[in-house]
C-alpha cells in the first residue's frame, strides 16, 4: 500500500512525524497539500520564539506531500536542495503550511511551501525546493 492510500485509511498515524509533532492532515491531491500543526511550548527555543527547523519540517512534510499526490505507485522521492526563508516568528497558536508542485519532472521534481499563522494568515516562513524522482 502506498503512502497516500494508507493516510486515507488511517489518517495521520500513517506517518510517525504526524503524531509526534501533533500535525493535523489538511485537504492534499493534485499536487497541492495542507498541514496544520499547533505552536507547543516545548518547540520554542531559547529566546522564546518557535524554533526555526520546525518552520522547516512542517513545510517539507506540506510539500513532499503534495508531490506524493503526483506520483506513480513505483516512484519515491528524496530532497535534493530545500532552502527557507524566516520572515516572521511565533511563540504561540496555530500555524498552517502549504506545499504546492511547481514541476514534476521523470527525475527531479520542483515545488514550494508556506507556513503561515492560521488566526491571521500572516507569513511566517516560505521554503523551495527540490527532489530527486526515484523509479520508473
Amino acid at each position: 500500500m502506498g503512502y497516500i492510500e494508507e493516510l486515507k485509511r488511517v489518517g495521520r498515524d500513517a506517518n510517525p512525524f504526524f503524531t509526534l509533532m501533533g500535525i493535523e492532515l489538511g485537504e492534499y491531491g493534485d499536487g497541492r497539500a495542507s498541514l496544520t500543526m499547533e505552536v507547543r511550548p516545548d518547540m520554542l527555543n531559547g529566546a522564546g520564539w518557535l524554533q526555526g527547523g520546525i518552520y522547516v519540517a512542517l513545510a517539507d512534510e506540506a510539500i513532499a506531500l503534495a508531490l506524493c499526490t503526483l506520483l506513480a505507485d513505483d516512484e519515491k522521492i528524496a530532497t535534493i536542495d530545500e532552502h527557507t526563508s524566516f520572515i516572521k516568528g511565533v511563540n504561540a497558536g496555530t500555524i498552517a503550511a502549504t506545499g504546492r508542485v511547481i514541476r514534476k519532472g521523470r527525475r527531479v521534481a520542483f515545488a514550494d511551501g508556506e507556513v503561515r499563522d492560521a488566526a491571521d494568515g500572516a507569513l511566517l516562513s516560505r521554503t523551495s525546493t527540490s527532489f530527486a524522482v526515484i523509479g520508473r
